[in-house]
């Protein structure tokens, strides 16, 4: 059984290119798409905190341990990410213990800040501004902690509780501050990538600093009720034609995680249904005319993920410069 490919990172260490995601899996159903992917052959693992279920990830492993023969913990690649309530630079570390207890295991292959964005320090996962309520008040935004100051004590985790440490939704200018403030390139940069957000400027930056990029709503995604990219009839056509070239079936799915991987990136598609894992975990080639028609869906980028327009509570910071963000009356504190 093939294991995929591979990138080495910047710290020497390899990743593989496609991983398993496990943003927004219900209860019940993550340590089962656990399993199962790591049945069929993924072997690198996206994981947070904020996501509600890595004690349940840590079930899909253990029953993968046990019954999937010869699989051991350095045979999966696995990342997990420090949440906006976690930023101050004193509970770095604490935060990191936290999360390696919920998923029972002694490290990390790597370890994220999940957002550019620090919220009031503490146990709430979304502290609101005083007389706010859920679900359509706004968090509180804590404009005293810089990502520089966050980033500088990830870099001073012990290795033997996270091997590699990397960032989240940052931008090029993020990731400029934090090189600039630190002199620690990160390993990583996971962004919301797909062809109508092709984020070609951060491609060339990550590239020319040697930042992996790792790509997730791969096909989109439903928080803002756009159609996913799978849905649309170009992407459709496209597979016909892959199909036809190949001689067997390319999903739309597979089109698209092909095209993520272009250039050495990672994608981390996620489904909890076993058909859906195993179909996406199956590996074909581009030439380049389809990767071309692909690249041609991004004429007019779409962002889905939109904090400030999509998440409730609302976070009312201006992260990626986009136009929804304008009137935002926080921006990111480098």
């Amino acid at each position: 059984m093939s294991l995929g490919k591979k990138v080495t990172l910047n710290t020497g260490v390899e990743i593989p290119q496609l991983g398993y995601g496990t943003w927004q899996s219900s209860p019940g159903e993550v340590s089962v798409g656990v399993f199962e992917a790591l049945k069929a052959g993924y072997r690198h693992l996206d994981l947070a905190m904020i996501y509600g279920n890595q004690p349940e990830v840590a079930e899909g492993l253990k029953k993968a341990f046990a019954e999937i023969p010869g699989l051991k913990r350095e045979d999966i690649f696995i990342t997990s990410k420090l949440w906006n309530s976690q930023h101050d630079p004193k509970g770095v570390e604490a935060a990191l213990d936290s999360c390696l207890a919920e998923l029972e295991l002694e490290y990390l292959d790597l370890y994220l800040v999940h957002f550019p964005v620090s919220f009031k320090t503490g146990d709430e996962l979304f502290p609101l501004i005083a007389g706010s309520n859920e679900p359509d008040g706004d968090v509180e935004i804590n404009d005293s902690i810089s990502i520089v100051d966050t980033w500088r004590a990830m870099t001073k985790l012990p290795k033997s509780k996270a091997r590699a440490v990397g960032v989240s939704n940052h931008t090029v200018e993020h990731l400029d501050a934090l090189i600039k403030g630190t002199g620690v390139v990160p390993a990583a940069d996971q962004v919301e990538r797909h062809p109508l957000l092709q984020s070609k400027e951060l491609v060339a930056y990550c590239k020319e600093k040697n930042i992996h990029i790792t790509a997730y709503s791969a096909f989109g995604n439903n928080m803002i009720g756009v159609p996913l990219l799978v849905n649309r009839p170009e992407v459709k056509e496209i597979a016909e034609k892959v199909s036809k070239r190949i001689g067997s079936t390319a999903t739309p799915a597979q089109v698209i995680l092909a095209w993520s991987q272009v250039g050495g990136h990672s994608v981390i598609p996620k489904s909890v249904k076993t058909s859906r894992i195993i179909e996406n975990f199956k590996e074909i080639e581009l030439v380049p005319e389809e990767i071309e028609a692909i690249d041609a869906l991004g004429k007019v980028p779409q962002r889905f993920n939109i904090p400030v327009i999509a998440n409730k509570p609302r976070w009312n910071i201006n992260i990626f410069g986009d136009e929804a963000e304008k009137n935002a009356p926080h921006k990111v504190i480098i």
